[in-house]
């Protein structure tokens, strides 16, 4: 291995080739830790043993069985709206192979576009590639619909890299959080291909389906020759859909009809696990939960934040229970929003981004539990869009500088106090 380290440190570009030493050290850095690390005894030291990149690639893993779950219930979804395999294990393979092959260029333009932009800043500035989009990348295809346009995916996280990051001088710098703006941007440049029913589910079959035949399989087994002219195979597929289907979420159906609507058509099993239509990622809570605990035993995510937005949103809920003649959503048992929603992907990755987040202990409990109030009221009460984790994550990531503040002004005057009265 050291004979290998020294050839590869042999052909490292010189520094005055900003793009070839930028790529050449974006490599490195990722392959190899620093060189200068806390030593295991004596002395003093700055650098701790784990750097950035690693720690970024952990949060990454963390969210790998998000991947899992999210690529079989693309193909879930797909096949039982077709009619075919309504079952949540039959033909397994089959869906889990559709999902794969959907999520995959999802995934390949998040980074592609992203890391591309980042590594074009590294090279004019002459500094290394920063390391924060190795988390954006990840999360961004999680919290998509999974029919989302690939050319919008690719507007939205250029404008969330360059406007959002690097307008403010880069990793760690950013005042908000790169995933969700990336989010947010489609929410309201594109509101008709992220609002309603039709998008949470992937009807149709994008060129890596074709490859492996997966369209032709599928046409056949349904008995469809041809699709009619002047109607895409999306639009085919949900005017013959079954009955009792229906691609809406549990929280669309709340939103309109009430709780009971939901029951109606998912239980609180479904629910739970994560069989229902949604972004991609953020379905399955088990799954999620688990992620979150490898944040919390790591010590890479705040269990302040965690808590207190869950006391927050429950608080919240509780209040509309109380007072819910005004709306029917005001009504839904307070327990069941944490089922139907993005809640805890949310609260585990989104609101716990150590650089947009409050920083101080007391901060940080004040900025997680006003995400869950505001969260929740914009879930409930706000027409549009049955769902509130994303605005009120990034309208408190504009307050967690004031919040630090004052909780550092309560703390100098505290202690002031206390001087002057000895």
């Amino acid at each position: 291995m050291s004979k290998f380290l020294d050839f590869v440190k042999k052909i490292e570009p010189p520094k005055e080739k900003r793009m070839l030493h930028t790529l050449y050290d974006g490599f490195f850095t990722f392959a190899y830790a620093p060189n200068h690390v806390t030593r295991k005894a004596g002395g003093v030291h700055i650098r701790d043993g784990m750097d950035l990149k690693r720690t970024m690639f952990l949060v990454v893993q963390a969210l790998a069985l998000c991947y899992i779950f999210g690529m079989y219930n693309i193909g879930h979804q797909h096949y039982t709206a077709l009619g075919m395999s309504g079952g949540f294990l039959d033909n397994f393979f089959s869906k889990l192979l559709y999902g794969l092959l959907q999520i995959i260029p999802i995934f390949v333009v998040s980074n592609l576009v992203g890391l591309g932009i980042e590594f074009v800043y590294a090279a004019k500035k002459g500094h290394a590639i920063e390391e924060g989009y190795l988390v954006s990348g990840a999360l961004i295809p999680l919290i998509m619909p999974p029919d989302l346009p690939l050319w919008m995916l690719a507007i939205a996280i250029a404008f969330a890299v360059i406007i959002g990051k690097e307008a403010f001088g880069g990793t760690g710098m950013n005042v908000l959080n790169i995933a969700l703006l990336a989010r947010v941007f489609v929410f309201f440049a594109y509101p008709v291909e992220i609002s309603g029913d039709i998008c949470w589910v992937a009807y149709d079959y994008n060129w890596l389906h074709s490859l492996v035949g997966m369209k032709a399989a599928t046409m056949s087994a349904l008995g469809i020759t041809a699709i009619p002219e002047g109607m895409t195979f999306t639009k085919y597929v949900i005017s013959n859909a079954p009955d009792g289907w229906t691609g809406a979420t549990p929280l669309a159906l709340a939103s309109k009809q009430g709780w009971g609507a939901v029951q109606e058509y998912y239980t609180n099993a479904q629910m739970f696990w994560g069989a229902i239509p949604g972004s991609i990622g953020e379905t399955c809570k088990p799954v999620i939960l688990i992620g979150a605990a490898l944040l919390l035993v790591l010590r890479i995510a705040s269990w302040r934040i965690m808590l207190s937005m869950v006391f927050g949103a429950a608080a919240t809920a509780i209040l509309m229970n109380i007072v819910g003649d005004f709306h029917v959503f005001m009504s839904v048992p307070w327990q069941y929003h944490f089922w139907m929603g993005s809640f805890f992907f949310a609260m585990a990755f989104m609101a716990t981004d150590p650089v947009t987040a409050a920083s101080t202990p007391t901060g940080k409990l004040i900025y997680g539990f006003m995400i869950g109030v505001v969260g929740m009221i914009v879930r409930v009460l706000n027409p549009a869009y049955p769902e509130g984790w994303m605005l009120a994550i990034l309208f408190m990531n504009v307050f967690a500088p004031l919040i630090d503040y004052y909780v550092l002004e309560a703390n100098i005057s505290k202690r002031l106090k206390r001087v002057s009265s000895q």
